[in-house]
């Protein structure tokens, strides 16, 4: 069975405007593409006419590049929702917690997800985990994702690059089946 044939839906997590400043979330991000390439896949979910949710963080810190009241907070151009795609508006890391996600999917019947956005250590990850508990079929799109250069609780620096492929690491064969836009285009 092709993958379009599970009628998938695609899971767009905080491609957000605030996330172009890479400064304020740690500097060095990796993948900056990512928005481009999910862009590219949102155009092939609506020529194909499958479910799309777009997920957007807002922060409960003011001084947040993603608090409501900043540019940061709007879509980022490449994403930007059509009217009749849903926006689901969350405050933590996981796109299922304080949002009614999980009943939109069911409510749909939906039981396959490809997920894009950012960042991989953190929403990503998240919303990617729960969804491999409540027991979604997922596909998470490695270049379609991105991370920033974290600090270690020694002061070392890790590269956005090793965090971003730790993340994927840690995720893949057991959350979900990491995958590239590419072969996620093919199998469609």
């Amino acid at each position: 069975m092709e993958l379009r044939e599970k009628r998938p839906a695609l899971i767009l997590i905080d491609i957000q405007k605030g996330f172009l400043d890479e400064d304020y979330w740690g500097s060095n991000r990796n993948n900056k593409n990512a928005e481009e390439i999910s862009g590219t896949i949102l155009n092939k979910w609506r020529e194909l006419n499958l479910p799309i949710f777009h997920i957007r963080h807002s922060s409960t810190n003011p001084d947040s590049k993603l608090h409501e009241t900043n540019s940061g907070f709007e879509f980022n151009e490449y994403v930007l929702p059509l009217d009749n795609e849903p926006i689901i508006t969350k405050n933590v890391n996981s796109a299922f917690i304080g949002t009614d996600l999980k009943e939109r999917l069911d409510s749909e019947r939906i039981n396959t997800l490809v997920i894009v956005g950012i960042t991989t250590n953190h929403c990503v990850s998240t919303t990617t985990r729960m969804a491999g508990n409540y027991g979604y079929e997922t596909y998470l799109i490695s270049d379609a994702t991105a991370a920033f250069d974290r600090v270690g609780i020694n002061g070392e620096k890790y590269d956005s690059e090793i965090i971003h492929l730790t993340a994927l690491a840690n995720l893949n064969d057991e959350f979900a089946t990491v995958w590239s836009s590419e072969k996620l285009l093919n199998e469609l």
